[in-house]
């Protein structure tokens, strides 16, 4: 196995399943909780992690396929996906494949699905596809400020990774967003967005 990246939920690997190539993720222990209480949370959590991945393919979604799920020592073996990073898109290209992202995530949204980690690091373009990674962080849920939390993530990200590009992008993911959810939850959706801003800017000045 290769380590490809430590990461504070879990680390990483490179590894092979049946002769093809495949990715390792195991959760660390954290040393500064009860034991018990540790493995309890790894356990739920790797659980919940390979079920919503199967679970969004039910409904167009591409992910990794899950080969093996070691529960006792709470790794996951998954498809490695071969492609491009959204992030590593040139400009152009990364503002055109976020339409089809907001598509994406507004389907996952309708569906109960909050990724919880919506970076353009987590979605691989591949085949013509767009794949959606790292469910580590997501969860089973149709309440609207957790929607919202996940478009105030990718609209940060584009800010600051993407900002040469950012009204593009941005402008297209919503427009994208908007078409798999409807006018009536989008507009509930990015007003929530608005709030969650409007909060951190009150936190910032006080």
């Amino acid at each position: 196995m290769k380590l490809i990246r430590r990461g504070a939920e879990g680390d990483i690997f490179f590894t092979t399943w049946n002769g093809q190539k495949a990715i390792l993720k195991s959760r660390k222990k954290k040393d500064y909780r009860n034991s018990s209480l540790d493995y309890r949370l790894r356990k739920q959590r790797t659980i919940r992690e390979s079920q919503i991945m199967s679970e969004v393919k039910e409904f167009g979604i591409h992910a990794p396929l899950i080969h093996f799920v070691d529960i006792k020592n709470c790794n996951i073996i998954m498809q490695k996906i071969d492609g491009v990073l959204v992030r590593d898109l040139p400009n152009s290209n990364l503002v055109n494949s976020c339409k089809k992202i907001g598509r994406l995530v507004g389907t996952m949204h309708k569906n109960g699905i909050a990724h919880g980690d919506l970076t353009t690091s987590n979605f691989i373009i591949s085949k013509e596809n767009i794949f959606i990674i790292d469910f580590g962080l997501a969860s089973r849920t149709l309440k609207s400020d957790d929607h919202a939390v996940d478009l105030r993530l990718f609209k940060e990200i584009l800010n600051s990774a993407h900002a040469d590009v950012f009204e593009r992008a941005w402008s297209n993911f919503l427009s994208g967003y908007k078409s798999s959810v409807g006018k009536e939850r989008f507009a509930k959706i990015t007003n929530k967005v608005m709030i969650i801003e409007s909060r951190g800017r009150y936190a910032r000045v006080v």
